[in-house]
C-alpha cells in the first residue's frame, strides 16, 4: 500500500498542456545551466550492466535490481539503479582531465521502491561527473559544486517563471545552508532523520546535508550509503523545503567519490571487503581509476519543485497503485 497525500484545496498552477510544455523547457534549459557550471559534456550511458561486474550502484544495499538473463552472452544483465560507478569507469575510458566531465540521461527501475508523493518506481535523474585532482578532495569544493547546482536551479526557476506568469508564486532560496548529519542530530536528538531534514529546510529553505553513510553518536547513519562510490566524508544531499507539500525535497544525492583508503575503510565498516576482488573495484584500488566526484540530480523532482506539483506522477508516467489513483482523481489531481 502506497502513502499518498494530496493537501488540501491543492490546484495546479499550470494546465496539462502546459505542464508537459514546462517540463521539456525545464530539462533543456536546466541541463545546459548545469554544463556550463560544472564543465560537462553530454554522453551516452546504460540502461543495464553485466551482473558480477561491481559497476550497478547497491544504493543502500538491499535494493534488488531488476535482473535478466541474455542468451545470447550466456550472461545474466541487471537494470542500473544509478550510474555512480559507471560514469566513473567512463571517465577513465574516455580520457577526460582534471576539470573535464560527463552528464547523462539515467533512466531506471527501483522495484523495491515505496510509492508516496516522491517516489516512483521509475526513476529519471540527470547522472554528472567529473574528474578532480587530489587537493580538490575537500568539503570547501565540495561546497562551492553545491553553490553552483543551486544556482543553475535557481537560473532555471527565473526563466520558467518569465514564460510561466502562474509560475511566479514559486520563490526558492539561493543561498544554501550547510548541516553535517552529526549537527542536525545534535540539533534535533529526538526526532527522526526524516523529521530533521524537514524541520531545518523549514526555518532555511535550501540545504545541504554533509557526511552521510556512517554510524552517528547514536549509533545509526543518517541514511544508507553503498560504500564503495562516494566517501562519507565528503559527501552530501541537497534539499529545498517544498511549500505545496509542506517538507523538504531532496533534488541530488552527490559527493566527492572513494579513493583507494576510503574505499578500504569503507567496505571493512559495511562488512563486504570481499568487493574489493570485483573488476571495478580493482582498478580503483590499483590506481588506474581517476579521482572523481558527481552525483545525480533527479529530473522529475525538478519538475516538481519549479512547477509546484504534489506528486511525482503529475511529472512522469509511471505505475500507481489503486489507493494512489484514487486520491489523486478525488483530489483533481492528474496522472500522467
Amino acid at each position: 500500500m502506497s502513502s499518498v497525500n494530496i493537501p488540501a484545496n491543492y490546484k495546479s498552477l499550470l494546465g496539462l498542456y502546459d505542464t508537459q510544455k514546462a517540463i521539456g523547457l525545464i530539462k533543456t534549459i536546466f541541463q545546459e545551466k548545469l554544463c556550463l557550471a560544472l564543465h560537462l559534456k553530454r554522453v551516452t550511458a546504460p540502461l543495464f550492466v553485466l551482473h558480477g561486474s561491481g559497476l550497478n550502484d547497491d544504493l543502500n544495499g538491499v535494493e534488488r535490481p531488476v535482473a535478466f538473463d541474455v542468451p545470447c552472452l550466456d550472461e545474466k544483465a541487471e537494470i542500473v539503479h544509478s550510474l555512480a560507478k559507471w560514469k566513473r569507469y567512463a571517465l577513465y575510458k574516455y580520457g577526460f582531465r582534471p576539470g573535464q566531465g560527463l552528464v547523462t540521461d539515467m533512466n531506471a527501475v527501483r522495484r523495491d521502491e515505496e510509492l508516496d508523493n516522491l517516489h516512483s518506481i521509475y526513476v529519471d535523474q540527470w547522472d554528472w561527473e567529473r574528474v578532480i585532482t587530489a587537493r580538490q578532495r575537500t568539503t570547501a569544493f565540495l561546497q562551492d559544486t553545491v553553490r553552483d547546482i543551486v544556482d543553475a536551479v535557481c537560473a532555471t526557476s527565473d526563466e520558467l517563471r518569465w514564460k510561466f506568469p502562474a509560475l511566479k508564486k514559486i520563490h526558492l532560496t539561493r543561498e544554501v545552508t550547510f548541516i553535517t548529519t552529526q549537527e542536525l542530530e545534535d540539533l534535533y536528538p529526538d526526532l527522526t532523520p526524516k523529521q530533521r531534514e524537514n524541520a531545518f529546510a523549514k526555518e532555511h529553505g535550501t540545504i545541504c546535508i554533509l557526511q552521510i553513510g556512517g554510524k552517528l553518536k547514536s549509533g545509526k547513519p543518517h541514511d544508507g550509503r553503498a560504500p564503495d562510490y562516494d566517501d562519507w566524508t565528503l559527501n552530501c544531499d541537497i534539499l529545498f523545503w517544498h511549500k505545496p507539500l509542506g517538507c523538504a525535497l531532496e533534488l541530488s544525492s552527490m559527493g566527492i567519490r572513494v579513493d583507494a583508503d576510503a574505499m578500504r575503510r569503507q567496505l571493512a565498516e559495511a562488512g563486504c571487503p570481499e568487493r574489493a576482488e570485483l573488476p571495478f573495484h580493482k582498478m580503483l584500488l590499483d590506481g588506474t581509476l581517476p579521482l572523481t566526484m558527481g552525483g545525480g540530480i533527479g529530473q522529475s523532482r525538478l519538475c516538481m519543485l519549479l512547477l509546484g506539483k504534489v506528486h511525482v506522477g503529475e511529472v512522469q508516467v509511471s505505475l500507481w497503485d489503486e489507493n494512489t489513483v484514487t486520491a489523486c482523481r478525488e483530489a483533481g489531481v492528474e496522472l500522467l
